[in-house]
């Protein structure tokens, strides 16, 4: 993983100190809070509900056990002993004073950490796949280009106060991990047919009160001019995008507005403006960034198979213990390497807070990732974790320490693997409650044991219509708004973050908190009744349409 040099460093600790003192000028009144306001989104400070919270960023979701125990330190000495990860494979703690914020900031400091651009209307943390540098089906670690944009775009001058908040995604593979096509900018590592690998990018997604799938404006941009079409694309954002009616200042707004290919012709104008002025990185600087990424020496040199010895141990584990088995298939990913798996620890026990990790928790992960996945870990964007490099042999002894933990949940991509919102419990945007639907959901289908019936069923929940929780991409969606000062629940059908994006529709009227519970049970029963040989929920309702469902629901 990428490590700071001493420029990193030094910018971290001078925005420290930076804020420090202007949270002393706060505190002693010399500042108000219209004045503070912006100062503190800069460092990732909001003001909820209940109190401050804090987001910080953890770039391509990459976290090493040194930082996952600063983690768990941080909920433990200035929090509740707990943190959130969230779908932009950050952390946020909900429970902070105004009086320790500087003191966080420099405990993450020193683990190489911030909480830089997790706020304002600036370019966001970088996200990326999950199961990056590990995935079988990826063409290159795109983390190391996920990096050179984090270093392009952390304190640029000209996109600091961008119309509104920016957000890149960056992958390699055909399937798609990181929801890239609902990002303001999705890049996409290709070969074209000469072999050379480049990038395509996808520009104008979101999701929020006017969900977009993002065009494809480029299909191939060679690496080595990545970042400057990058800058392109922000450039014409920057100089046309509207800021006049926040609902309407985000890129896909001015896509959409000028057509793909009027933003297209511009942008291309600008990438050869800026062609001329020698933008890009030196190739040096992606090489060297690209040695921080480099697979363990045992893991870059893979036999033909798995090891025999190996394979049968892990048959005899899986056949001795149901459990273990259930957990294996579907918590578990194919690595590049045969003798390795990605072994996802689930954040979502059954009734428990989506994406919520105890300190203790916390610390438990950091050892597991020190001693099993070279001290390496990852937020994935659907508030789990994953151990990315896990020997096989390993996996038995890792699973029994989860489960002792309440970390052992088998239910990745399952209809109990919600993600879910903070909401009305802590969001002051929210209209509604997001956690109890999602602890009532997970409750009902794990008591009637349907979860395994149903397979791969994403579901995803949000408390207002900003799409924190992402609705609009759920096979089922649930969006919560407010009916004449009461919470409502609408329901959505047939959307997907991967690589068949699309956006989910409102079935019809919305329910109550226990209303909408029953109308995702009727949901699943109008699947079971019609679905075909192999299909998920996702393939049913593209192919039967929103009618049976509809009527199901209202009669």
């Amino acid at each position: 993983m990428y490590l700071y040099d001493q420029y990193d460093q030094a910018m971290v600790d001078a925005r420290v100190a930076e804020f420090r003192d202007q949270t002393r000028r706060r505190l002693e009144g010399k500042l108000s809070e219209d004045q503070f306001k912006p100062l503190r989104l800069m460092n990732g400070l909001y003001l909820q509900l209940h109190a401050y919270m804090l987001r910080v960023a953890v770039p391509y979701g990459t976290l090493s056990s040194r930082q996952m125990h600063a983690l768990a330190d941080i909920a433990d000495r200035y929090d509740r002993g707990y943190g959130h990860y969230t779908t932009r494979q950050n952390i946020q703690y909900n429970w902070i004073r105004l009086e320790d914020a500087p003191d966080i900031l420099a405990d993450l400091a020193a683990v190489e950490m911030h909480a830089i651009q997790t706020s304002g209307n600036c370019i966001r943390n970088i996200s990326s796949d999950h199961f990056a540098g590990a995935a079988a089906d990826e063409l290159v670690d795109p983390r190391p280009y996920a990096e050179l944009l984090r270093q392009w775009s952390s304190f640029h001058p000209e996109f600091t106060y961008l119309p509104r908040k920016f957000k890149i995604a960056v992958i390699a593979s055909d399937t798609d991990r990181a929801a890239m096509k609902l990002h303001d900018i999705g890049i996409q590592i290709v070969r074209n047919e000469a072999g050379e690998l480049g990038a395509a990018f996808y520009v104008g997604g979101g999701m929020g009160r006017t969900p977009m799938i993002a065009p494809l404006i480029s299909d191939f941009v060679p690496l080595d001019q990545l970042i400057t079409y990058a800058e392109a694309c922000l450039r014409v954002y920057n100089r046309h995008g509207r800021r006049d009616n926040k609902y309407k200042a985000r890129i896909k707004i001015l896509v959409h507005e000028l057509g793909p290919d009027e933003y297209t012709r511009q942008v291309e104008e600008e990438f050869a403006h800026l062609l001329d002025q020698g933008v890009e990185p030196p190739l040096a600087e992606l090489e060297r960034v690209k040695g921080y990424f480099e697979l363990p020496e045992t893991l870059r040199y893979p036999g033909a198979g798995r090891d025999p010895a190996l394979a049968e141990s892990l048959d005899s584990d899986l056949r001795q213990n149901d459990d273990f088995r259930l957990w294996f298939e579907r918590n578990t990913h194919s690595h590049r390497h045969p003798d390795h798996v990605s072994a996802v620890i689930s954040l979502k026990p059954v009734g428990g807070i989506p994406g919520d990790a105890s300190a203790e928790q916390m610390h438990l992960m950091a050892d597991l990732a020190r001693e099993y996945s070279f001290d390496e870990c990852r937020v994935m964007h659907t508030q789990n974790i994953v151990l990315p490099h896990v020997r096989i042999s390993d996996l038995r002894a890792l699973w029994t320490r989860l489960e002792a933990a309440g970390l052992g949940s088998p239910n990745l991509d399952t209809i109990e693997d919600i993600i879910a919102c903070p909401g009305l419990d802590y969001c002051s945007l929210a209209n509604a409650r997001s956690i109890p639907v999602a602890q009532k959901i997970s409750q009902r289908f794990a008591a009637s044991g349907r979860t395994a019936v149903l397979g791969e069923l994403k579901l995803k929940i949000s408390g207002c219509i900003n799409a924190c929780g992402h609705h609009h991409a759920g096979h089922i969606g649930i969006l919560g708004v407010d009916r004449k000062g009461k919470e409502n629940y609408q329901l959505l059908l047939g959307g997907s973050e991967a690589q068949d994006t699309s956006l989910a529709r409102i079935t019809g009227p919305g329910f109550d908190e226990d209303g909408i519970v029953g109308a995702v049970e009727k949901a699943t029963d109008v699947y079971l009744a019609n679905r075909a040989e192999g299909e998920r929920f996702l393939d049913t309702y593209r192919r039967i349409g929103m009618e049976p469902f509809k009527e199901a629901l209202y009669g």
